[in-house]
C-alpha cells in the first residue's frame, strides 16, 4: 500500500458529497453571472465580480476532487484479516512514557484531521504504529525529538 493513496469507504464518500454539492451550486451561480452581466458595466457590478471569483474557486475545487477521486482507492477496514495488527483504518490507542493515552484512526490523506484523532495512513506516527500489535513499544521521531508509545488497543470497525 505504499504507493497506493487508500480512503476509507465514509471517507470517498465524503468526498463525492463535496464535489455533488459545488456541482449542483455551479449552474445557480452560472445564471446569476449571466444575470448581472446583462446589466451593463461590469466593473462596478458586485454580482458579476463576486460570480465570477467564486465560479474559479469552485472549478478548482470540482478540478482537484475530481483529480483526487480517480488518485485514491477505497480500502474497507471491515475487510481486514489481520486484526490484531495496526493496519489502514485500524483504532489504536497508544501510550506514552508518561502514560499519557492517545487514540488514532489510520486514515487515508484527504479524510486526515488530528483534532479529531484521525491521521494520515502517511504521516511519521502512523508509519510508526503500522504492523504493531498490542503490547509493541513503537519509538517515533517527532520535531521536539524521539518518543517511544506502547501499544495499548486495537480495534476495527465491525459491520
Amino acid at each position: 500500500m505504499a504507493d497506493e493513496q487508500p480512503i476509507t469507504p465514509a471517507g470517498f464518500a465524503a468526498l463525492r458529497a463535496r464535489y455533488e454539492e459545488l456541482f449542483q451550486e455551479r449552474p445557480k451561480l452560472v445564471e446569476v453571472i449571466s444575470w448581472a452581466a446583462g446589466n451593463g458595466d461590469r466593473s462596478e457590478n458586485g454580482d458579476y465580480i463576486y460570480g465570477r471569483k467564486r465560479l474559479r474557486e469552485i472549478d478548482y475545487e470540482l478540478s482537484h476532487l475530481s483529480r483526487r477521486m480517480k488518485a485514491v482507492k477505497v480500502v474497507d477496514p471491515l475487510t481486514q484479516e489481520d486484526r490484531s495488527r495496526a493496519w489502514f483504518g485500524a483504532t489504536v490507542t497508544v501510550a506514552d512514557d508518561k502514560d499519557v493515552q492517545r487514540v488514532v484512526t489510520l486514515v487515508g490523506e484527504d479524510e486526515a484531521d488530528a483534532s479529531a484523532g484521525r491521521i494520515s495512513w502517511r504521516s511519521p506516527f502512523a508509519r510508526a504504529l503500522r504492523g504493531a500489535t498490542v503490547g509493541d513499544v513503537r519509538y517515533v521521531e517527532l520535531p521536539a525529538g524521539t518518543r517511544d508509545y506502547e501499544v495499548i488497543a486495537i480495534l476495527y470497525p465491525d459491520a
